[in-house]
């Protein structure tokens, strides 16, 4: 693999004709940008206004920062009387400002609209795509810029990342702006262009990007900026290019950006946030596999290879060459992004599918720099692997149309062209890989993502109602005709139904559910099953008069469980 695109050293690969679209979009970077927001906002939006609140974390998010805007309290983090301490506010006050600005132009129901706490999310995973654009232009040519921004767009794990409110993508976007920052600070020739105005501004964008990552996820990114920075040190035994990022100055800004809320906190909680998002969150996840998602090393080389879909089909063509440059400065930096990290991710024993996302654009720039470069392997069997192009939308889609029918007793037929789109593209990008050329069958591969994707999560997801019965119980207490209904419920006790149901929902057991409905009118009570003998004793033994309402059947993603909840309302039947 060449050193460099356009001969120049430290970039990776010259540039090669793509398709019309990649042609188009390497004609400026405005175009790039145009071509880049197209795409990712195509995987990204299908399903995005429609999927409902979902369980668990993305609901706890949104929950706690509803009762910031209730209570007006912006440094303390909690869900309902419990301290929510495992990350800092930084997403918490991204999303309060979404939504107090929908309210302020009058959005309605903005309160519990989940889109617009999802909204962070997604300015973040279009940011990431486009900052992935601008961090591969210090290494790779500008095509292959556009190719690697246009596989993270397409990527399966930040097109559902985006759409789920939550720190991920939000933190992916700060993770790419502090790497672009530090490459450039590290290559040679882009270091020697650090003057004048760039001076000051690159060291910027990796100060503050690297704040805005501790407010969002802690010590996340900076450990990454840490094992990247020993890596190519030890590589290179020199450390004077970070004296280019400005540490002296730059440490200082740092502690100007995140300390106040850490100090609030503090005096807020005592020793109480850091004892929850340093010892029970961080710390346990090293040795212990907390909340059911501990995994073996390897787990995510595994699931590479589904998450990082359609780009990833490239990964085994592309990394006899990724080797053969593993010296060259581009390739040095991007390998030292990628790999102690991975090292490290795999080996912690909590594993969860999200928390290698940082590492995915550097993986992205580097298998586009080679695809540019026309250099990948022409090994059958590693030819042969492009099949999985074919093989995932044909998965994913019967996988969908099983659960359509199965769970949402659908058969969705306006899903079914799309799916096969997704098969006949993917089959083509494999069929075609020999005549066509690699860029080629990537293209082909981003299409058939974003042609399943749409399928997937703008029409069968949102069809799934089973699979979300808060909403179901919310919207019979939104047509009780009661003004400020209030809701226990017993057996489920999912955060979504407290986001949806309201902050004073109260999560109890059967012989509760009945006290609560004894305390007023329009009050409900949400019986699970399980619950069911229990409140009916309760309810008898203290003369409880109360109507029944209908019954929600559905499946409980929390935990796994199908559920049958009755719906009871404070008062005699009429």
């Amino acid at each position: 693999m060449a050193v460099a695109a356009d001969n120049q050293p430290g970039r990776i690969g010259p540039a090669f004709g793509l398709k019309a679209v990649v042609d188009f979009a390497t004609g400026s970077h405005a175009r790039a940008a145009i071509i880049l927001v197209v795409v990712a906002l195509l995987s990204m939006l299908p399903g995005f206004f429609a999927i409902p609140p979902t369980d668990r974390d993305e609901s706890r998010f949104a929950q706690a920062t509803k009762q910031m805007i209730e209570t007006g309290d912006f440094v303390d983090i909690r869900f309902q009387e419990t301290s929510r301490y495992k990350k800092p506010v930084g997403i918490y006050w991204l999303q309060a400002g979404v939504v107090q600005a929908a309210q302020w132009i009058g959005v309605p129901d903005a309160m519990t609209a989940i889109w617009l706490y999802r909204v962070p999310s997604l300015i973040g995973a279009v940011g990431a795509v486009l900052l992935t654009y601008w961090a591969a232009l210090a290494l790779v040519s500008r095509r292959a810029a556009v190719l690697a921004g246009l596989m993270l767009a397409s990527c399966i794990l930040l097109s559902v990342e985006s759409r789920i409110a939550k720190t991920d993508a939000v933190m992916l976007l700060t993770a790419v702006a502090v790497m672009g920052a530090m490459a450039r600070a590290y290559l040679p020739e882009q270091r020697a262009r650090l003057e004048g105005r760039w001076t000051w501004i690159v060291p910027a964008i990796f100060w503050t990007a690297l704040a805005a990552s501790a407010l969002l996820k802690g010590p996340v990114i900076p450990l990454i900026v840490v094992l990247t920075v020993a890596a190519v040190v030890i590589s290179d035994r020199s450390a004077r290019w970070l004296l280019s990022l400005r540490p002296f100055i730059g440490v200082v800004y740092f502690a100007i950006l995140v300390m106040p809320w850490f100090v609030a906190i503090t005096l807020r909680s005592g020793e109480g946030f850091f004892a929850e998002s340093v010892g029970q969150d961080l710390i346990s996840k090293l040795f212990q596999g907390q909340e059911s998602h501990g995994a073996p090393p390897g787990y995510y080389f595994l699931l590479f290879w589904a998450t990082f879909w359609p780009g990833a089909t490239l990964a085994g063509i592309a990394a006899p060459a990724v080797w053969a440059a593993r010296h060259e400065p581009g390739a040095k930096f991007l390998l030292a992004w990628i790999v102690p990290t991975w090292i490290l991710f795999e080996l912690v024993v909590t594993k969860l599918p999200h928390y290698v996302l940082p590492l995915y654009p550097a993986i992205a720039i580097l298998i586009a720099g080679v695809v540019d470069a026309q250099v990948a392997t022409s090994k059958a069997w590693l030819v042969r692997g492009t099949i999985w192009w074919f093989i995932v939308p044909m998965i994913l889609g019967l996988v969908g149309l099983v659960g359509l029918v199965v769970v949402g007793k659908q058969f969705g037929f306006l899903a079914w062209p799309l799916i096969g789109a997704s098969i006949v593209m993917g089959f083509r990008a494999w069929q075609l890989f020999d005549s066509d050329g690699i860029e080629h069958s990537l293209l082909r591969g981003v299409v058939a993502a974003l042609l399943i994707v749409t399928a997937a999560m703008g029409l069968i997801i949102p069809s799934l109602n089973p699979v979300f019965p808060s909403g179901a119980l919310a919207k019979i207490m939104q047509e009780s005709g009661c003004r400020d209904p209030l809701a226990a419920s017993a057996g489920y006790g999912e955060p979504s139904l407290v986001f949806l149901a309201g902050t004073n929902t109260r999560l109890t057991d059967g012989a509760g559910a009945a006290e609560f409905l004894r305390g007023g009118e329009c009050r409900f009570a949400f019986v699970e099953a399980r619950q069911q003998r229990n409140f009916a004793q309760r309810a008898d033994a203290i003369g409880l008069h109360y109507s029944s309402g209908p019954r929600v059947e559905g499946f409980n993603m929390g935990n796994g469980r199908a559920i049958a909840i009755a719906v009871y309302r404070s008062g005699s039947p009429p």
